[in-house]
Parts: C-alpha cells; sequence; structure tokens
C-alpha cells in the first residue's frame, strides 16, 4: 500500500509538511513551530523512543499540560508505530497506579511537575523501563523515576530536549498501516478510565475531519488533503481550549496538523487567556468543551470584547459536553457576527450529529438537537431504527467507522461494540429521540438518569433549563433515594457571584419550560461544581455530596 492510500496520521502529517514547511503547525503559549520545526524535533523524538526499546503496538504514556512537548510525543509516536496514552493530569497516585497498569505502558513521557507522582507508583510497574522529563522550569524532584525493576535491568531517565539532541533528525521510518491503533482513555461521567482503541483510518473519519461534518461527503483518498492545499484553500487557525489529555483536544490537534491549518492551544484553561490568545494569534475557530468553558468565556467576553480584535473570529464550536442554549445566546448577543456550532458525540462513537445554533432556539426537550452526522442513527432494544417523529426513546448508535473496542476489556467491549447481520455497531448508552426532520435529540447517558415516581428525568435536560436562570452559574442533577418517589431529583447549584438561588425560585423558572416532576425538588448551595479538566461533569461527586448533606 502506498503512502498516497493510507489513512495514517504520521504518514498524512510527512505529506503536509513537504507541502508546506514554512507554515506554522502549532502554537501554546508563547511557543510555536512550522511544519518542518515540528517534523525535525518528532523525527529526534521519534527515534530516541526507537532507541530505548519502544516497539511498534508498544503503549507510551504522555503526562503533561498542554505544550509544544506534548504535540511533538504524540505525532512521535505515531512515527514509529506506537500507541500514545493519555494521562489525565489530575490524578493522584492510585489511579495512576490503575491506569499505567491497564494500560501496559513502557514508558512514560511526563512534565517535571509530575514526576514526583509517577515516582510514588513507578517500581510496581515492571514493565514501565524509560521516562522521558519534559523541563517546566519547576524544582519538582527525580529521585526514585530510575529506581530497579524487579526483573532487573534498571530504568532508564532522560530529560526531553536532552533525548532530542542525542537523536537522528532524518525521515528514517518502517512502513505503516491504516490499522495503527490510537488509544484514548475516557473516564466518562462515571466508572475507572477505559481505553478506546481506534484504528487510525477508523478515527480519521469519525473525528478527524474525514467525513465532512456539514455534508457529509466522505474523503476518498489521503492525498485529498494535500490537493486542497495546492488548490488555494485557505489555512484555518483553530484554537482548542480543551486539553491534550482529553480526546477532544487531541482529535483538534491530529486535524489540523494532517490538514496544513495551524493549531493552537493554551498550557490551562483561562477565560480571559483564551480572548487575548484569540486576539493575539487572529485564530477562527474557537473549540471549546461545553458550558464549563463557555460560562466563564461568556461573562469575560462582556468586559474585553472592545479592548481586543477579534474580527478574525468566525465560529465557536462545542463539542464534547452540554452547551446550553442560554450561554450561545449570550456568544451572539456579545459577537452577532459568528456562528456558534453544537457538535455531539462520543469517544467510543465518534461524531453524533452538529449544528449551527439559531439565537433563541426552543430544544426538543434535550440537551441538543442536531443534523446526524453519516453512519449515526438511533435504535430500539432490537436494533431497529427509530421512526422520525413517533416520540420513542432509543438510544445513539453509529455504524461505519467505530472503535475497535475497549483495551484489556473484553466484556464491556461486547456490551457496546457488537456485530448483527454483518453490521458493526457502537452503542455506548445515549438516550436520544429522532424529530420528524430526521434531526436527533439527545436526550443523556442512560447510566445518570433520575426514575422518579415512574418517570425518566433526563439530568442533562433539567441542568439546561437551570442554567438559564440568572442566577446559576453551573449546575449537576443527580438523582437521590427517596421514601415515596424512589428517587428525588436534585440540584448541586453553584451559583454566580453576589447572587443566591432557592428551590422556590427555581420551581418557578422550571414550571413553564418543563413538566412539575423534573424540577429540582431539593437543591444545595455550593461554592464550586466539581467538573474534570475537559469540563465533563462528575456525577458521582454530585450524588455523593446530595446524600451525605440530604442525610445529615
Amino acid at each position: 500500500m502506498s503512502e498516497a492510500t493510507r489513512f495514517n496520521f504520521a504518514d498524512m502529517f510527512e505529506a503536509m509538511v513537504d507541502e508546506v514547511p514554512g507554515r506554522t503547525a502549532v502554537v501554546v503559549g508563547a511557543g510555536r513551530r512550522t511544519y518542518a520545526q515540528l517534523e525535525e524535533r518528532v523525527n529526534r523524538l521519534a527515534h530516541h523512543l526507537e532507541a530505548a526499546g519502544v516497539e511498534p503496538g508498544q503503549h507510551v504514556g504522555i503526562y503533561a499540560y498542554n505544550s509544544i512537548e506534548w504535540v511533538e510525543a504524540l505525532l512521535a509516536l505515531h512515527k514509529i508505530r506506537a500507541v500514545p496514552v493519555n494521562v489525565n493530569y489530575r490524578y493522584v497516585e492510585g489511579e495512576l497506579r490503575y491506569l499505567f497498569d491497564n494500560a501496559d505502558l513502557v514508558a512514560v513521557i511526563v512534565q517535571r511537575e509530575f514526576a514526583p507522582r509517577v515516582a510514588a507508583v513507578i517500581s510496581e510497574l515492571p514493565e514501565l523501563r524509560h521516562v522521558v522529563v519534559i523541563d517546566d522550569g519547576g524544582d519538582a524532584g527525580l529521585d526514585g523515576l530510575d529506581v530497579d525493576v524487579s526483573t532487573g535491568g534498571g530504568r532508564t531517565v532522560v530529560g526531553f530536549d536532552d533525548a532530542l539532541a542525542g537523536a537522528s533528525p532524518a525521515r528514517e521510518f518502517a512502513v505503516r498501516s491504516p490499522d495503527d491503533i490510537h488509544i484514548i482513555y475516557t473516564g466518562g461521567t462515571t466508572g475507572m478510565p477505559k481505553g478506546v482503541m481506534w484504528r487510525q483510518e477508523d478515527i480519521f473519519f469519525a473525528l478527524c475531519g474525514g467525513i465532512d461534518a456539514y455534508t457529509n461527503a466522505k474523503m476518498e483518498k489521503p492525498s485529498d488533503l494535500v490537493q486542497r492545499v495546492r488548490d488555494g484553500a485557505t489555512p484555518v487557525t483553530l484554537f482548542t481550549a480543551a486539553p491534550l489529555m482529553h480526546g477532544a483536544g487531541q482529535v483538534a490537534t491530529i486535524r489540523c496538523v494532517i490538514s496544513g491549518d495551524t493549531a493552537v492551544l493554551m498550557p490551562k484553561f483561562d477565560a480571559e487567556e483564551a480572548w487575548r490568545t484569540v486576539a493575539r494569534e487572529q485564530t477562527n475557530t474557537l473549540m471549546i468543551t461545553g458550558d464549563a468553558m463557555a460560562r466563564p468565556l461568556a461573562d469575560s467576553l462582556v468586559q474585553l470584547k472592545d479592548e481586543l480584535d477579534l474580527s478574525s473570529l468566525f465560529a465557536v464550536s462545542s463539542s464534547a459536553a452540554i452547551f446550553s442554549q442560554s450561554i450561545k445566546d449570550q456568544f451572539m448577543d456579545l459577537m452577532p457576527n459568528i456562528m456558534v456550532v453544537d457538535s455531539v458525540g462520543a469517544t467510543e462513537t465518534g461524531m453524533n450529529g452538529i449544528k449551527v445554533a439559531q439565537h433563541h432556539e426552543k430544544s426538543h426537550g434535550g440537551p441538543a438537537t442536531v443534523q446526524p452526522s453519516l453512519d449515526s442513527i438511533v435504535v430500539d432494544d432490537d436494533m431497529n431504527e427509530v421512526v422520525p417523529g413517533s416520540e420513542q426513546i432509543g438510544r445513539v448508535a453509529r455504524t461505519g467507522n467505530i472503535p475497535l473496542g475497549y483495551y484489556k476489556d473484553p466484556e464491556r467491549t461486547a456490551q457496546v461494540f457488537f456485530e448483527r447481520d454483518g453490521v458493526r455497531y457502537s452503542v455506548p448508552g445515549d438516550f436520544a429521540k429522532v424529530e420528524a426532520d430526521g434531526q436527533i435529540t439527545l436526550l443523556g447517558r442512560g447510566s445518570i438518569v433520575i426514575n422518579t415516581g415512574g418517570e425518566k428525568v433526563f439530568p442533562e435536560e433539567v441542568e439546561g433549563v437551570l442554567k438559564a436562570h440568572p442566577a446559576v452559574f453551573d449546575v449537576l442533577v443527580v438523582g437521590v433515594a427517596d421514601a415515596r418517589w424512589g428517587e428525588r431529583v436534585t440540584a448541586v447549584v453553584q451559583p454566580r457571584v453576589g447572587k443566591s438561588v432557592t428551590v422556590e425560585d427555581l420551581a418557578v423558572h422550571c414550571r413553564t419550560e418543563i413538566a412539575a416532576y423534573k424540577a429540582p425538588k431539593q437543591i444545595f448551595v455550593v461554592d464550586e461544581i466539581v467538573r474534570g479538566p475537559s469540563g465533563k461533569p462528575d456525577y458521582p461527586w454530585a450524588k455523593a455530596y446530595a446524600r451525605e448533606h440530604a442525610d445529615g
């Protein structure tokens, strides 16, 4: 198979390096690399990892905040057909021990700040034999990283820049394949993290631009990306506010560097700095992950919109988490000329649909109503497609380019990924209905549905209504055991600064938007809602908080 016919990320990146070597490929904070500069450093790191014993198919962790080095590590591993494993930088020792062991890491590329956490668990991981440390200017100690492993031979530790300095910049690598694996570890909204295994060709079509999100046209060959550049396609500067340790950050960055565009990231999310980055880099699209980023961005824009030149921005796009209509409206009020785009999907399916938001649009009873993407459907329990306009609730499914399954979890894989009548499906458990016009309304994840008085309540729908209240900054809705109702709808609310909320206020607010049984019967006010770094809700935390205070 020739390079021109392989949907392989490293091959496609190299083709773009040859086409636009002087174009800026990636910007993170004050650091930036052209395609040629990025290629040279990626090649050096790839050769270093090969020399350290990393083989095709083996797993290497990347444990850092967003940085140029994160991107270089990702591409270097793709070059040598190894598998990058994203490590959540909020994990503590117990979670790291689980992830490193579950993922079978043979090496880890770690930011110096997190080195002591790795040192605390590394003696229990005899297969992890090589550590590359990204210098962040801090003084965190490296003691314990090179402790001897139980099987003998020791462990090697090297600084990131030293690793590059001692390796070749040449593009000399073995032939790659569309079957090369990319794993995204996802914790979702519940449970321990799971590694979703994708063939690179499949994830390219499902998440990285292989299928046009607006037309559902499918790319025929990877060389079409280069041809677009030769035909004069305007390069896009995409600012991804999500962390690279989250799938949304990874796929957005990969999509940029295989398409000849510029990926802009920030080390850590900060709303004010995000707008300054848009102005400084003249970015065209701002990609966020739901309300956790959207709300502070919208609030800070009120103060900054007259100070900064944001004229380059034509779209704000959200994926991977709820994007409430009230916040979309706020963006459109503040920036009338931009598009606000809602895209929905999951690590287990890829993109399920997309929609350009309309001002003050009413939902169909869910957090998002979207035009389905190619191969996305809604099925009943017998895997029959749900009839449009029937009000029947089914589950979102995807066929075509879907993951292989969960790493080292055949039981869960069999539940989510399976074949029926010669067709492979991914059905991760997101409930939805199909509107009369064929659009899909997402209702919520089945694992967090609240059963109250015999009725099903989807937390995301209630959260969207509550967030439209002027005193509410953020909210999570959970079910708490109740002797009368089975479960009672309970809201954990973070009010806006200087505001207060009561159950009565919210009940009145909800009455015109949702049925009375969906409105929260109990509310707890907190200083801050706990969410993951990508903005995903921590429902186990909210449920535990509600239980504890309800019992108190």
